[in-house]
């Protein structure tokens, strides 16, 4: 019998994490679209994806999933722009009255999904609106690893997000891997 280790998911959000916001506009800076882009409508916050985050994510040790409201659209609209291929993505359930308890408890929206997405598979989450709640949920609930990174939405992902990061998925492949 053989035994296949599965990497860890990193569950990636787009708005906060890949494009800041909330911060005075003149703050951030924008990148052109590069030659595999396409202008995805007319959003004009996509200029402020870095496109160096789509190498820096795909030599982290995980499978990637975008995790965001954009859906499909992040693959057209933003994979293009940091050179990356199309990632599986997390298809959102309809609203139920779970959701609105959850919501009504301060559990966010994306979290009891995901961790129906990763069926006790390791996993890291990277959004802006992660809580404690979340924290506490996940890890009454999901049997696998599991970190959730929150990401200053002002400044997107930074140096510091992408070690923590690295750190935490080099620990988990080694506790998976044993």
């Amino acid at each position: 019998m053989t035994s296949s280790v599965r990497r860890p998911l990193l569950f990636l959000d787009v708005d906060g994490p890949l494009i800041p916001f909330g911060a005075s506009p003149e703050r951030y800076r924008t990148y052109p679209p590069g030659p595999e882009a396409r202008e995805g409508g007319s959003n004009p916050l996509l200029a402020r994806i870095d496109p160096e985050h789509g190498p820096r994510l795909t030599a982290l040790p995980c499978d990637l999933v975008w995790a965001t409201s954009w859906m499909d659209d992040a693959n057209e609209c933003v994979a293009p722009r940091i050179g990356l291929s199309p990632l599986p993505v997390v298809t959102w359930p309809e609203p139920s009255d779970v959701d609105e308890r959850d919501e009504r408890n301060g559990l966010h929206w994306k979290t009891r999904a995901l961790v129906g997405w990763a069926a006790g598979r390791s996993f890291a989450w990277v959004d802006d609106e992660i809580t404690g709640i979340d924290r506490t949920w996940v890890s009454a609930h999901h049997r696998g690893h599991a970190l959730l990174h929150r990401v200053d939405p002002r400044r997107g992902l930074m140096d510091r997000d992408f070690a923590a990061l690295r750190a935490w998925l080099q620990r988990t492949a080694g506790l998976i891997g044993a």
